[in-house]
């Protein structure tokens, strides 16, 4: 059964479990129900509490976990005034309470109460756990070893190993490390870090023995166990003085998760090619992008979750403390889980970046959650924009293709052509044949649209499209989605055939330097060229990156983001100077033997 602390500890099992097969895994912990933490009471204990008290225990803990933390407290304090089986539960979800709203001194004072009142609680253990991360975060390292020491159950070893030598990273004092480790003498995670901690900042001799002494005794520090996509710990160059729970300042380094769905327990590391290939590409341009920022001054720890379309393993992920410094957070991808994590960035001061979504109502009155991509909504109005431009007569004829994107791009694009002034002579879904395409459309020689839109995201009804629209003698622009187009299939003379304009999120001009050198980089370093989202997961990364770097969290003064064009980017950039949605919207034409962005 899953204990009290795996909805609390240092990333446990979410964060540094392994993608190797032979590791060894803690497969309960990846199982958590959204109210498990009060199922976890023995049968008799619930027995012997009242009926109401248990309902107000149960809707204080979930209170907890959906991050309503002022409203929980108040309800546990009742309890915890009461004697009841659930009080110390009570108690601790209290401080738990306290340390998500980063008051660890009143953390520290409600454990130490539980602990005074219950000396023999049997989840003692747990709330030890609780006030050593308390006191490191307070930057009170000697109260937390103390408190780490009186943990006598073997199975909190591995993650109070991971939390130690993550604290005992940020000390960059040599002289105060040393103080420590002579007082702590048996413990090899004090010993690891001064260890590497000499080695990167001195160079006396003495210094130097010492290290040499304590390899021998405790071994060469490594990093953080980690998984190649599951978890990326700490660099040891992130170190510093300066907590990392102080927001709104520059503070040298930045928290950053990325929550996708990994499916650590089906990775194949033969298999190149897996259904959510695109979020390792993500990961695997973020990893690049960190490595840029490092060589810009700003130093981004990148932390990856392995969180799918389940509410538990999120609300789990939600309640553990290390989580909670976190700055900057990419995902997840799916509805429910994102709802939960968005709800808990803006409450506790993040930035959410929705990597791959384009539906506007994700960022609707949620000033600190952006769309890396732009909305369908944006795509419509940034194209009728454009056409605007070309001045052709105002009918317009908007088809799409099979898939729902379509549909609901095409809608868009009617609600904003309609706003204008344009008449849409004909609106239907156009696929199959370019005959049956031709077939369907119903225009007529008084009713011909002056361009037409057509979305879709099958690869063959571009060339489709294009020869129905010949059958029915439309020849006004047109302006086509780009993947409704297999550029590796389709002839350029094709893009010549007529006026017409590609509507094209992930253009990629060649031309550009940056895009240039990062193809040619990651070419040279992974053997093969970058997928889009590599490349989008680099832009990202880089963009939010600097732009916290830049202004703190939450951000500030966000509306002025925006990326110039001979920036290093390597997509079209970002704009939020409108809204939290991305309003860059490339749209492009083939002339000179290549595509060239027109807006």
């Amino acid at each position: 059964m899953l204990m009290h602390s795996q909805l609390i500890r240092f990333a446990g099992s979410i964060k540094h479990s392994s993608f190797n097969k032979k590791a060894p895994m803690n497969r309960e912990r990846w199982f958590v129900a959204a109210l498990l933490c009060f199922l976890t009471i023995q049968t008799t204990a619930w027995a012997q509490t009242p009926p109401e008290t248990e309902r107000r225990y149960k809707a204080a803990v979930k209170l907890v976990q959906l991050g309503d933390y002022e409203r929980a407290k108040t309800e546990l304090q009742a309890i915890m005034q009461r004697p009841s089986a659930l009080a110390p539960f009570a108690y601790y979800y209290h401080a738990v309470a306290s340390f998500r709203q980063r008051s660890y001194t009143a953390a520290t004072e409600t454990i130490k109460q539980l602990l005074d009142k219950f000396p023999d609680w049997r989840k003692k253990d747990d709330a030890n756990y609780l006030l050593g991360a308390a006191a490191f975060e307070a930057n009170k390292t000697d109260d937390a070893i103390q408190a780490l020491r009186r943990i006598s159950d073997s199975e909190f070893r591995t993650e109070i190993d991971l939390m130690e030598g993550y604290f005992f990273s940020r000390i960059t004092d040599l002289n105060r490390l040393k103080t420590l480790q002579r007082q702590y003498p048996e413990n090899r995670n004090l010993g690891l870090a001064l260890i590497a901690l000499i080695q990167q900042k001195s160079t006396d001799k003495g210094d130097l023995e010492l290290s040499d002494r304590l390899s021998n005794r405790y071994g060469v520090p490594t990093v953080l166990p980690q998984a190649p996509a599951v978890t990326e710990a700490p660099s040891k160059s992130s170190a510093t003085t300066t907590p990392t729970t102080t927001r709104n300042k520059a503070k040298g380094y930045y928290n950053v998760a990325v929550l996708f769905p990994f499916r650590a327990d089906e990775f194949d590391p033969e298999k190149r090619q897996r259904n959510n290939q695109y979020v390792y590409d993500l990961y695997d341009g973020m990893k690049m992008a960190k490595a840029k920022l490092q060589s810009e001054g700003v130093t981004v720890n990148l932390f990856a979750y392995d969180i799918g379309n389940d509410d538990d393993k999120t609300l789990e992920l939600l309640n553990n403390p290390v989580f909670g410094q976190t700055d900057l957070v990419f995902g997840p991808l799916y509805a429910e889980p994102n709802r939960l994590v968005r709800d808990f960035t803006n409450q506790n001061g993040m930035v959410l970046v929705n990597p791959t979504a384009t539906s506007s109502e994700l960022v609707t009155n949620q000033p600190s959650t952006f769309l890396a991509q732009s909305s369908l909504n944006q795509q419509a109005l940034r194209s009728l924009d454009f056409v605007k431009s070309l001045n052709p007569p105002k009918k317009v004829g908007i088809y799409f293709g099979a898939a729902r994107r379509d549909s609901a791009l095409a809608l868009a694009y009617q609600t904003e052509a309609q706003k204008a002034g344009y008449q849409v002579v004909e609106f239907r879904k156009a696929s199959g044949t370019a005959e049956s395409m031709a077939l369907g459309m119903q225009v007529s020689d008084v009713n011909k649209p002056g361009h037409v839109f057509f979305a879709s995201s099958n690869a063959d009804d571009g060339v489709r499209m294009l020869d129905a629209l010949t059958r029915r003698r439309v020849n006004g622009p047109l302006l086509v989605t780009s993947s409704s187009f297999d550029f590796y299939k389709t002839s350029a003379s094709t893009f010549n055939r007529r006026e017409m304009y590609l509507l094209y999120p992930d253009f990629i001009d060649p031309d550009r330097p940056a895009a240039h050198d990062f193809e040619a980089k990651y070419l040279s370093e992974r053997n093969m060229i970058p997928s889009i989202f590599v490349c989008q997961g680099y832009d990202q990364l880089l963009f939010f990156g600097r732009q916290i770097a830049k202004r703190g969290t939450p951000l500030k003064n966000w509306a002025t983001m925006r990326t110039e064009p001979e920036e290093d980017y390597v997509l079209s950039g970002f704009d939020y100077t409108k809204n939290n949605e991305n309003q860059i919207v490339p749209i492009v034409k083939f002339t000179g033997g290549k595509f060239v962005k027109v807006n």
